[in-house]
């Protein structure tokens, strides 16, 4: 009977092989719904990576965040600039927002009323293609 660790190769020993469910503490799902991939986080004013407040146990990628996070990003970057799954990202995310130390909103062109674009951003976003 084959192990399956058998067919593992060494040359990725870079990476470590951990779990998404170790990173999030076990949790699959986001506890929030409202994260999307293009809403916007960002640190709150005067919290440094290594401060943990409110959280029990930060993991290096809560560090990870808040320092990313110093200038408003979407959750998509974050997860692409951590090489982790949005749902994995989502869940530190959220726990980051609960502790008070990410704020997140909707990106500004969607705040208008029922989340339609600026007519204005849509006619920008129309002249740039027609300009390639």
């Amino acid at each position: 009977m084959k192990h399956w660790t058998e067919g593992f190769e060494d040359d990725d020993a870079d990476e470590p092989l951990v779990r998404p469910y170790t990173i999030t503490g076990g949790r699959t799902a986001p506890e929030r719904d409202d994260l999307t991939l293009i809403t916007l986080v960002t640190t709150m004013p005067a919290v440094s990576p290594g401060s943990g407040r409110g959280l029990k146990r930060m993991q290096p990628e809560h560090r990870a965040i808040l320092t990313l996070c110093e200038r408003p990003l979407a959750v998509a970057e974050v997860a692409a600039a951590l090489n982790l799954p949005v749902s994995v990202t989502k869940i530190l995310i959220g726990d980051l927002i609960e502790s008070g130390q990410l704020l997140s909103r909707p990106p500004l062109a969607f705040t208008q009323a029922g989340g339609i674009p600026e007519m204005a951003i849509l006619e920008a976003v129309r002249d740039g293609l027609r300009r390639l």
